[in-house]
């Protein structure tokens, strides 16, 4: 079982053993926000799902704090997430990416998030911090390419299922298991979806004005022909 040590914030650093790692996929609370995403994701070839959200189950070997990954190809990007991970101390929230290989997601999209490692700040909140203002919060992420920083995604959460929907969904019960880590969606990508040398993430919240930020590096390997 892998541990992270996440810096609570006003506590002292944090110890977590991670047991399931699961990705929230089409997790959004407006449809036309949904199916904006899908569409996206349709034009490089990805199927259109079943059914919404959708749960992938994911190795917790993927959860990083580091500040790069690795993978194969220029075919990867990049998704700003909220994660949620139940502890001994509390519900925590930190700031992640669903780093996702894409040329894999087009013919199998499980199999395509057990590709990449899964950036996740070393930072965390208290979510009884900010459950009372949970809409509020800003999540953003900046796609670095050839030296040039642009603004990859910007969206309030008040656009994906609340986190007790969002539970009840997964679990059928209001209870997220203990020792479990969920990135609970993303948003829309301002561009285009496209391979980044360097990401950068962002939850902001305006009302105890506070930001959890993440930034990483992206190394491609060589291929073997």
């Amino acid at each position: 079982m892998p541990s992270i040590q996440l810096n609570l914030i006003s506590q002292n650093t944090v110890e977590i053993n991670v047991e399931r790692l699961i990705i929230a996929g089409w997790a959004g609370r407006n449809i036309e926000a949904i199916e904006e995403h899908i569409k996206e994701l349709e034009e490089l070839g990805v199927k259109r799902p079943n059914s919404v959200p959708c749960f992938y189950q994911v190795s917790t070997d993927l959860l990083t704090t580091e500040n790069n990954i690795q993978v194969i190809e220029q075919n990867s990007s990049g998704e700003v997430e909220c994660v949620l991970i139940n502890s001994d101390y509390g519900l925590l929230i930190a700031i992640g990416s669903d780093h996702t290989d894409r040329k894999v997601e087009s013919y199998n999209v499980a199999v395509s998030k057990q590709v990449c490692a899964k950036p996740l700040s070393s930072d965390a909140w208290l979510y009884s911090d900010v459950q009372n203002h949970w809409d509020d919060l800003i999540m953003r992420s900046y796609r670095i390419i050839n030296g040039e920083k642009e603004l990859y995604q910007q969206g309030s959460t008040q656009n994906l299922l609340n986190l007790p929907d969002l539970i009840q969904k997964l679990t059928h019960t209001q209870e997220f298991p203990k020792n479990h880590a969920m990135f609970c969606g993303t948003q829309a990508v301002l561009t285009q979806i496209a391979h980044g040398d360097e990401f950068t993430l962002e939850l902001h919240d305006p009302i105890l004005n506070r930001t959890l930020s993440h930034h990483y590096t992206v190394t491609t390997l060589d291929m073997v022909e």
